[in-house]
């Protein structure tokens, strides 16, 4: 087990800090060098949070959070709904990589929550929306249906990483201004 990770709450500080820059950048700071590339080949990665958020292509982590490669450790899936594949690798993040913090971020206008509102898709999509429905029962209302469904992610992860140390937290990005609220 690797346990080399910073501690959540700096890791956490370090996540909002980077928001907090992101809100007024026109480009992310963080390093994607060759030299970064090439070390983190070598020295493998260093990752000091997971962010488990949606696949939507408007919410991207490493700008968010204006981090380089090697930073986080990002798990993506429509509507960041947890099944044994990602909490596999949630459990790889924590006990390979040392990373002490898991932050769902969910997000506004999330294409996966309206769905599970006002559709009844069929395909693998119902798998998503039904994990979705579960989680936010007869809300109607988009931003919370969206918080509840971060919160029941959080739920099963730390229900899944009980006992071992790791802070599980979380938010959601708002689109319309890039700002991250905590729950």
């Amino acid at each position: 087990m690797h346990t080399n990770g910073i501690p959540a709450s700096e890791a956490l500080e370090k996540l909002l800090a980077g928001n907090r820059a992101y809100r007024d950048a026109s480009y992310n700071p963080g390093d994607i060098s060759p030299c970064i590339r090439e070390k983190t080949c070598r020295e493998g990665q260093n990752p000091y949070a997971v962010i488990i958020t949606c696949s939507d292509s408007r919410v991207i982590p490493e700008s968010i959070f204006m981090a380089g490669i090697g930073e986080l450790f990002v798990i993506r899936v429509a509507g960041n709904v947890m099944d044994k594949h990602q909490l596999g690798s949630v459990e790889y993040a924590t006990s390979h990589l040392g990373c002490r913090l898991v932050l769902v971020l969910g997000h506004t206008h999330c294409g996966a929550v309206d769905a599970a509102m006002h559709h009844d898709p069929d395909g693998y999509i119902k798998f998503i929306t039904d994990e979705i429905r579960l989680a936010i029962a007869d809300e109607t209302d988009a931003l919370k249906a969206c918080c509840r469904n971060v919160e029941r992610s959080v739920s099963v992860i730390k229900e899944s990483l009980e006992g071992q140390g790791i802070t599980v937290r979380g938010a959601v990005y708002h689109i319309e201004d890039g700002s991250v609220d905590l729950l």
